[in-house]
Parts: structure tokens; C-alpha cells; sequence
């Protein structure tokens, strides 16, 4: 089985603002970009949708190593709180809804296909592939103004 390892991040300009996501896919020697923006978001569907996107990239199953600066992604999944939620319908551990259930359901249905590790790598402690995910959400985000002439900002 491929072993893949999946550097994620998101960005957001103001929370709820303008949102920026990347992936840098890495496999033996080769690497893959991807990245993208939306135009009203927070913070976390960025991160979260930056994970899924990474995912859909692979045509096979694979061994994936989700290296992640987001606390709540890895905690998700590596302290069980995904297998909390969907026992409890989709509530928190204080009973309340939990927030973008979409792209967690998006998210879980993407790592069925696979077998995926997440590690929390620390954010803006030039971890290389970390950093080039923030830059490359970023990136977007000052795309997403020069399509827009700075229109739909806040």
C-alpha cells in the first residue's frame, strides 16, 4: 500500500471572512499543491476542508499521515471525540450541536477510504510543508481580493 503523507492548513481573514485552504501531498519523490478559497468562511471549515480536499487526491487506498496544525482536527479524531459525536447524534460532550457537520461527515467518509494517522504538527515553527500550506491558503485569500477589487471583504 502507498504511504502518502498530507500537509494541511487554512486561513481566514476575519472569522467569519474570506478563507484560504491548501494541501501539499507528498509520495516518495513526488509533490502535489492544491489549494483554493471561499469567500465567506471561518477558520476551521478552512482546516477541515483543506484535509478533505487532500484526500479526494488520491485514486487508491493508501497509508495517509495528515499532518495538521488544527488541535481540533487531530483531536477529533486521535481522542475519539468523531465516534463521541456520531454516538451522541451529533452533539458535544456539553450536549450542544456540533459545528460544520457537513465537512466532518465529508471528512469521515474521505478517511473510510484509507488508512489515515493525523499528527499535530505545531503551527508557524517552520515545519517546511506547514508553512508552505499556510502561505499557499494565504495566498488565496489575497487571490480571492484581486478578483473581487477588495469588494465582499467583512
Amino acid at each position: 500500500m502507498k504511504k502518502v503523507t498530507i500537509y494541511t492548513d487554512g486561513a481566514c481573514s476575519g472569522n467569519p471572512g474570506i478563507g484560504g485552504w491548501a494541501a501539499v501531498l507528498l509520495y516518495n519523490s513526488a509533490k502535489k499543491e492544491i489549494s483554493g478559497y471561499d469567500k465567506s468562511t471561518t477558520n476551521n471549515r478552512m482546516e477541515l476542508f483543506a484535509v478533505i480536499q487532500g484526500l479526494r487526491c488520491l485514486n487508491q487506498r493508501c497509508e495517509v499521515e495528515i499532518c495538521t496544525d488544527s488541535q481540533y482536527i487531530a483531536d477529533a479524531f486521535n481522542k475519539g471525540w468523531i465516534a463521541a459525536w456520531q454516538t451522541a447524534g451529533w452533539k458535544t460532550a456539553s450536549k450542544s450541536e456540533v459545528k460544520n457537520q457537513d465537512l466532518w461527515k465529508a471528512l469521515i467518509y474521505e478517511v473510510n477510504k484509507h488508512n489515515v494517522q493525523f499528527v499535530k504538527v505545531k503551527g508557524h515553527a517552520d515545519v517546511e510543508w506547514n508553512e508552505r500550506c499556510d502561505e499557499l491558503a494565504r495566498s488565496e485569500i489575497e487571490r480571492y481580493r484581486k478578483l473581487t477589487d477588495g469588494a465582499g471583504e467583512n
